[in-house]
């Protein structure tokens, strides 16, 4: 559903632009300031490996945007199959095979519950896992494109601990860490999306269930707002450490 969201976007850009068009109109506007926007944040961190860094950038920023806003369509993660479940609701027939859930808890053995047709993207950790892997390789993908082998040098450095022995060790050290930084990287990114989006979707449920209807909006409204902002961290943490990736250390480094 979010590739096809984001292909039905591309043509309809695509289609703004034809006949060379130099006005861009409706959505092809809207999607050049993005654009332009995010070109001109990666220009100011990425510098000459801009061309490089902002094709990762701005789509993973895109991607998770459209990912986490689809969460919000009404009928998401709420119209399924109803299977019977030991600690289910009761359900109530409104026509035919089609049934409501009630929010009241039924009786052990009797109750429902539903497996939705569709679930928000970043509510599954198989997603947001799979982004994260994406985004570290590339990082490292990135980091040796630009310093070559040099660049493993911030994990395993020995270039000092025979001149300085003391001062080699903790480079030595530094760079362990450095290593075990880079693997958990992995686990921020995953867990980070994944968490704020699900809570987000367990905490409509809840408080849609419980109060009345226009606290409900403000949730969403809430939801809605974190979605974008999630988008960006991970768009931006994707920047920022492939930017960072590119430039030498201690010695090496670039003055």
């Amino acid at each position: 559903l979010v590739d096809l969201i984001i292909i039905l976007l591309a043509l309809l850009i695509r289609n703004g632009l034809k006949g060379g068009n130099l006005v861009p109109k409706g959505v092809t506007a809207v999607f050049e300031m993005i654009v332009e926007m995010l070109y001109n944040l990666t220009e100011t961190s990425a510098g000459k490996y801009t061309k490089q860094i902002f094709p990762w950038f701005a789509t993973i920023i895109v991607l998770v945007f459209v990912a986490n806003l689809t969460k919000l369509i009404p009928g998401m993660e709420t119209i399924g199959f109803m299977h019977h479940s030991e600690h289910g609701y009761l359900t109530q027939n409104i026509g035919g095979n089609w049934y409501i859930l009630q929010g009241v808890k039924a009786p052990e053995g009797e109750g429902s519950i539903v497996t939705p047709f569709f679930r928000g993207l970043s509510t599954d950790l198989n997603f947001t896992v799979a982004l994260a892997l994406i985004s570290v390789v590339m990082v490292q993908v990135l980091g040796i494109k630009a310093q070559g082998f040099r660049y493993f040098s911030k994990f395993l450095n020995f270039t000092t601990i025979f001149k300085k022995p003391f001062l080699g060790f903790m480079d030595f050290i530094v760079g362990v860490l450095e290593l075990i930084s880079e693997l958990a990287k992995i686990l921020s990114f995953s867990f980070r999306l994944f968490g704020v989006m699900f809570s987000g979707t367990v905490l409509v449920a809840l408080v849609g269930a419980m109060v009345p209807v226009f606290v409900p909006s403000l949730i969403y409204a809430f939801e809605l707002f974190m979605g974008v902002i999630q988008a960006f961290v991970f768009g931006m943490l994707t920047l920022v450490f492939m930017s960072q990736a590119t430039q030498g250390h201690g010695e090496h480094a670039d003055h």
